[in-house]
């Protein structure tokens, strides 16, 4: 089953599939490449999203102790007095 790819990279899964892999909405899915340069779709399973590392921003965020506001930090990098 031949489908378009839109202007953003999207592509609806055909229903069968969606079906078959029991994919609903919300449902994170991992994309292969194999050996053969086949696409290869795989259903991330709850247990596989916990243990997944964060990434280096994600695990600092909300952390800053500086208590900026925007106007005076935009001064400060401006060089404005």
């Amino acid at each position: 089953m031949a489908t378009s790819l839109t202007s953003k990279g999207q592509v609806t899964i055909p229903k069968h599939i969606r079906d078959t892999m029991q994919l609903e909405s919300g449902c994170e899915i991992e994309f292969q490449v194999n050996d053969q340069g086949e696409i290869v779709l795989h259903k991330v399973e709850p247990a596989a999203r916990r243990t997944r590392k964060k990434d280096r921003f994600e695990a600092v965020r909300g952390k800053a102790d500086i208590k900026w506001q925007t106007h005076e930090l935009m001064a400060l990098l401006r060089g404005e007095d």
